[in-house]
C-alpha cells in the first residue's frame, strides 16, 4: 500500500444552537490547492454510543488530510461538549437524530450535500440521514453499524453494563463526557436492553438509501455480526461496497486506522 499523501488542515470548533441546548462541532478543513474551484461536499461524522468528539482521536485530521474533503464531527445532545439532556432519549433515538437534530446543524453549518459516515449506532444514523436526505447524501459509510437489535450485540451490551458497576470505568467515561458520564452509559444501555427496543431495525429504511454506500466491517466485532455489513449492502438501493476486515474489532477507524483511510479515500473518489 503506498503511502498517502498529506495536506495541512485548519481545525475550528463551533457551536449549533438547539431549541433543546447546543451542539458542540469541530471541523477539519484541508489547505488544498484547488484553482479556485469549491471542496467536494464534507464528510460528517456520526459517533458510537460512549463516542463523541474527542474520542474521534487523529482520525478526523488524517481523513481530512487525504480525501481534501472538510470533515465534521459533533458531540450528540447529552454528550461530550454538547450541553446536558434531560431524561432518557425515547426508543426512536436513532431515527430523531436524522429529523430533529442534523438539520439544525446543515442549516447553521451551510451543509448542502454531504457525506455521511457513522460508526456503531452512528452508522445507523447516518443510514437515516443518508435516506432522509436523499438528494443531497454524495455517499455513505457505514462502520460497525448494526441495523436490528441482535442477540450478539445485546449480550455485549449487559455485559459492559456489568463492568460499568466498577466506578473506575465511570471515572474514565467521565473525561470525555463529564458530569453527563452517568446518563451517556444509561442512554446506551437501558435503551438497548429496553424490552420495546427488541423489534428496532432499519431493513425498511436501507431500500430509500439511492447513493453509493461502504460498509465496513470488523471480522471479529464483539457488538455484532457480519450480518450486518451484508444486509446494508443488499439491501440499499445505490451501489453497493462491504469491506470485512479481518483482526479487526469493533472499532476499525482506531485499529487499522491507515487502511481505514486508505479504504475511504479510494471509495470516495469513485464516488464523487
Amino acid at each position: 500500500m503506498k503511502p498517502l499523501d498529506v495536506a495541512p488542515t485548519q481545525v475550528e470548533d463551533h457551536w449549533v444552537a438547539h431549541p433543546e441546548g447546543r451542539l458542540f462541532c469541530r471541523s477539519w478543513t484541508p489547505q488544498v490547492e484547488t484553482a479556485g474551484a469549491p471542496l467536494a461536499p464534507p464528510i460528517v461524522l456520526f459517533h458510537d454510543s460512549l463516542g463523541c468528539v474527542e474520542l474521534w482521536r487523529e482520525f478526523p485530521r488524517r481523513l481530512a488530510q487525504t480525501s481534501g474533503r472538510r470533515v465534521i464531527a459533533y458531540d450528540r445532545l447529552g454528550f461530550g461538549h454538547s450541553d446536558p439532556r434531560s431524561g432518557r432519549p425515547s426508543l426512536d433515538f436513532v431515527a430523531e437524530e436524522a429529523t430533529h437534530y442534523f438539520p439544525q446543524l446543515r442549516e447553521q453549518l451551510g451543509i448542502d450535500r454531504f457525506v455521511a459516515m457513522g460508526h456503531s449506532v452512528g452508522g445507523g444514523m447516518a443510514i437515516h440521514c443518508a435516506a432522509q436526505f436523499a438528494d443531497e447524501c454524495e455517499a455513505l459509510i457505514t462502520e460497525s453499524a448494526q441495523v436490528f437489535a441482535e442477540d450478539k450485540t445485546l449480550e455485549s451490551i449487559r455485559e459492559a453494563r456489568a463492568q460499568f458497576q466498577d466506578p473506575d470505568q465511570v471515572r474514565r467515561l467521565a473525561r470525555y463526557h463529564g458530569t453527563k458520564a452517568k446518563w451517556v452509559l444509561d442512554a446506551w444501555t437501558e435503551n438497548w436492553l429496553d424490552p420495546g427496543f427488541a423489534n428496532w431495525s432499519l431493513l425498511d429504511v436501507l431500500p430509500r438509501v439511492a447513493c453509493p454506500v461502504l460498509a465496513l466491517h470488523g471480522e471479529d466485532d464483539e457488538y455484532g455480526s457480519l450480518r450486518h455489513p451484508t444486509l446494508i449492502g443488499e439491501l440499499v438501493a445505490g451501489q453497493s461496497r462491504v469491506a470485512i476486515l479481518p483482526d479487526t474489532g469493533h472499532v476499525p477507524h482506531r485499529e487499522r486506522e491507515e487502511h481505514v483511510v486508505q479504504l475511504l479515500r479510494e471509495f470516495l473518489a469513485l464516488s464523487a
